[in-house]
């Protein structure tokens, strides 16, 4: 039996990504990785970073270092050699430096990945999940894809639960997998219980990391709606904007160029 490859959606269609794998072009693209990489990425933004860019590798993330840059990630969950602080919203909370250069297993190939396919990529968690909310509501996108990061190619629970609550906030048509995350959400009583009863959860918990849980838990605590600016060469610069979809950041791109 042949299959068809997938077509355009409607405008106005709320679609979801379970993993990257699905991740198609849109004309608005939602990155998750909750438990790390866009909870780190929207609490350093909010700490005073003018811009996180994100490395699609470790390598990649080495070679960005510069004066006023920052190196943090992950793999395994830990720290890599020769990094200044791991992938974690805790350490992020205190400003290093004018840059972030965030290098992760999972989030960050994810949002290189999506600027390369959509003309607006966006990155929400739960911490700025009512600005991404009321950005999006106010924007009327008409191709909208939430992308759910997932782990090592396979979905992430903890992601798909916030991609089911950001759906539930959004009006329009949903497809199969916006539901099926919209039905993940109402499984769980809180956002903790989401993140706690998730692989990834066990897997912070075995690192000695498993206070990241809670604080990834924490809803809707930072207005801001970290936007990529720019992507070249495996890096996707991201800056602020409010929940207003008006607000953008100003930038210097040097020798990126805008998505």
């Amino acid at each position: 039996m042949a299959f068809l490859p997938r077509c355009a959606y409607r405008a106005g269609v709320i679609d979801v990504a379970l993993t990257p794998v699905d991740l198609r072009p849109t004309d608005v693209a939602v990155v998750i990785d909750v438990l790390r990489a866009t909870s780190t990425a929207t609490q350093a933004l909010a700490a005073g970073y003018r811009r996180v860019m994100c490395a699609e590798t470790i390598e990649r993330a080495l070679r960005l270092r510069a004066h006023g840059r920052v190196l943090a990630g992950e793999r395994n969950g830990v720290k890599p050699p020769g990094f200044d602080q791991g992938n974690s919203p805790a350490e992020a909370t205190d400003q290093r430096g004018e840059e972030l250069v965030l290098a992760t297993t999972n989030g960050a190939p994810a949002i290189v990945a999506a600027a390369g396919r959509s003309s607006h990529v966006v990155l929400a968690c739960l911490l700025n999940l009512d600005a991404v909310t009321r950005n999006l509501r106010s924007r009327r996108p008409g191709d909208l894809q939430v992308v759910c990061s997932g782990t090592d190619g396979a979905a992430a629970l903890e992601d798909v639960y916030v991609a089911g609550r950001l759906c539930a906030g959004l009006p329009g048509e949903r497809t199969d997998a916006a539901l099926v995350a919209e039905a993940v959400a109402r499984a769980f009583p809180t956002a903790f219980d989401a993140l706690a009863a998730s692989q990834d959860a066990e897997r912070l918990r075995a690192v000695g990391l498993g206070a990241d849980i809670a604080a990834c838990a924490v809803e809707s605590v930072l207005d801001i709606v970290p936007t990529v600016i720019a992507a070249r060469d495996g890096v996707a610069t991201v800056g602020t904007a409010g929940g207003s979809p008006d607000a953008h950041p100003g930038a210097d791109l040097g020798h990126t160029v805008r998505v």
